[in-house]
């Protein structure tokens, strides 16, 4: 199933994916490949998990 999106909305996403490298490639730099991936890893995880919500965030 795929879903068609709107230029603006492809913008969007293609700015996100390139700050997601921009920052993967300062992580690395910085800390290396291990702690890179096993950072996006665990972000992806907590996503996924849904233990991350923006409007639980807001509220502490």
């Amino acid at each position: 199933m795929t879903e068609q999106s709107t230029p603006d909305e492809q913008a969007s996403k293609d700015e996100f994916f390139k700050r997601i490298a921009d920052l993967s490639q300062e992580m690395t730099a910085v800390h290396g490949e291990d702690f890179t991936i096993g950072a996006l890893i665990l972000g992806a995880r907590y996503i996924a998990e849904k233990k991350v919500k923006p409007e639980e965030a807001e509220r502490k």
